[in-house]
């Protein structure tokens, strides 16, 4: 059998976006691919596209020995193409301005938190990077919460993430796609958006909508 391409994401950026991703997970019969709708971006616009890196924080009553040890350790193992995918215990920030710069320099594109983010002004300086969270408070980690597992099944937003998943985000929400199904996902929906594309021309020139869905199947 041969191998499948790798996912060009610049491409994925480009032309597609979360609701043909989700339309294309539902094909494949995987409904439950969409992450709960409160966690929305804060910061960045247009679309995020990446692979998982899981991690779950907890609470904790004290700062560690060595402040932000496990954060360090994970940011600084970041490669090219990583989404951080963070489920938080509240009620502090787990993610901030020289987080977002760390994780960009190691070539990260954004960060999805199922918590509390801060320094949302700050974090929209760092050019390229995109996050999403539930909101926002000053409220520093160290001594409230700390990183418990990373690179582990985690369940963020309502859906399991796995390090390596597709991870397709922009204005209308995040899609996480198993990574065992991107590559075939990701050819159903670049096909998709191009048939969208087609029949928003057709139905802004006056054609019926019965007609664009006789010919494209889309909606």
């Amino acid at each position: 059998m041969t191998a499948p391409e790798p996912i060009d994401l610049g491409r994925v950026q480009r032309e597609c976006y979360a609701a043909v991703v989700s339309d294309c997970c539902d094909a494949l019969g995987l409904r439950a691919q969409t992450l709960e709708s409160g966690i929305v971006p804060l910061v960045g616009e247009g679309v995020l596209a990446g692979f998982a890196r899981p991690v779950r924080s907890a609470a904790v009553e004290r700062a560690p020995e060595r402040h932000y040890g496990r954060e360090i350790d994970f940011i600084d193992s970041l490669l090219p193409g990583d989404v951080v995918m963070a489920r938080c215990t509240p009620p502090a920030a787990f993610w901030g301005e020289l987080f977002s710069a760390a994780a960009r320099g190691r070539g990260s594109h954004g960060a999805i938190v199922d918590g509390l983010v801060r320094d949302r002004a700050r974090v929209g300086s760092v050019a390229g990077f995109t996050l999403f969270g539930r909101g926002a408070r000053p409220t520093d980690s160290l001594g409230r919460i700390s990183i418990a597992e990373h690179d582990t099944a985690v369940v963020v937003g309502g859906v399991t993430v796995r390090r390596g998943d597709l991870v397709v985000a922009d204005a209308d929400g995040v899609v996480v796609v198993p990574g065992d199904v991107a590559p075939e996902v990701v050819d159903r929906a670049l096909e998709k958006a191009s048939a969208e594309r087609s029949s928003f021309s057709m139905l802004l020139g006056g054609a019926y909508l019965r007609e664009v869905w006789e010919r494209h199947g889309v909606l």
